[in-house]
């Protein structure tokens, strides 16, 4: 770890603590359901109190999201073993934090962010009420976003004690509404949405020597044929990003990107459409009921499929097979 120097203030780039990808935490905080950090040696919540955020049923694989609604607050020194993210939903408040023998004081809005890597060890005081969402990302799941866009040698991170960033906030905000939900998108949606911020952060607050490589060009006919039978085959289940990217020998990432350049929509969207125009057929069915023909499809529930059936069709599902 290396200490930076700096101005304090909300300029975004704080005093803090200089972290690479590589860092290996001390314990895993994903087996437990909250949020953690280390306080005197003890896996501690980070924040007080429950979450008003459910992680269960998270798809995710080393990260978790929490809503919190804090009054005014002081947060013990403690260490991060993950990357930290924080998104102040409600505001303004002020903020005094120390961090690594530096401290600042900060005002900050709705939709100022916090990011702090492995490795830090800080203290907060709000001197006010605030809502704030906070996801806790693994250091190996942005290796491997770092790996994914081609990026070698060395990330590191700089501690940002307050910003604004519209894409991730956008991001924060979905991910957060979605778990809320249930997750009714699904677990593919879900992948998509943790790729898209470890992407954004590996790109935008990455301290690298080398640029993401540049890779064009879509799926070759042969793995889009492959991809799109392998979907048509599995429409009534929980389809994963990975489980589609394994089949064409690609990362998750440059799947994704070469796979909507291929069919012009994204993997999601796509599963999305082949659903509805399955349910078509079955609701030609007049023994099935709108439950059996959702769950035939891969909606999590009737009133999903109606809503997304809605959205594509102009009518619901009952109304298009009156007419048919």
């Amino acid at each position: 770890m290396t200490g930076f120097g700096g101005g304090t203030g909300s300029e975004g780039r704080g005093n803090g603590v200089l972290s690479r990808l590589d860092a290996t935490p001390c314990h895993d905080p994903m087996r437990s359901k909250r949020i953690s950090v280390l306080m005197e040696g003890e896996s501690v919540p980070l924040l007080p109190g429950q979450p008003t955020t459910n992680n269960a049923r998270s798809p995710w694989t080393g990260m978790m999201l929490e809503r919190h609604r804090l009054g005014a607050v002081a947060i013990p020194e403690h260490e991060h073993t993950t990357f930290c993210l924080h998104l102040q939903s409600s505001g303004p408040v002020e903020m005094d934090w120390h961090s690594s023998g530096q401290k600042g004081c900060v005002r900050s809005d709705v939709g100022s962010l916090i990011l702090l890597a492995p490795g830090t060890r800080d203290s907060l005081l709000w001197y006010g009420p605030s809502q704030r969402i906070v996801a806790s990302l693994e250091p190996s799941l942005l290796s491997q976003a770092a790996e994914q866009i081609g990026i070698r040698g060395p990330c590191d991170f700089e501690n940002q004690w307050s910003f604004q960033d519209e894409q991730l906030r956008l991001l924060l905000t979905e991910m957060e509404r979605e778990m809320n939900a249930g997750w009714p998108m699904g677990s593919l949606y879900g992948d998509i949405l943790g790729m898209s911020l470890s992407i954004a952060l590996i790109k935008k607050y990455g301290l690298t020597s080398s640029a993401p490589a540049r890779i064009k060009g879509g799926l070759s006919r042969p793995n889009l044929r492959r991809v799109q039978s392998y979907i048509e085959a599995n429409l009534h289940r929980d389809i994963r990003l990975q489980e589609l990217a394994a089949l064409t020998d690609l990362s998750v990432f440059h799947f994704a990107r070469s796979f909507r350049e291929s069919s012009g929509s994204t993997p999601h969207q796509y599963i999305v459409s082949m659903r509805v125009q399955k349910a078509k057929t079955l609701l030609l069915r007049a023994e099935w009921t709108i439950q059996q023909v959702a769950s035939a499809t891969g909606f999590s529930d009737g009133g999903r499929f109606s809503k997304i059936f809605r959205k594509f069709t102009g009518i619901s599902p009952t109304v298009w097979r009156r007419t048919v």
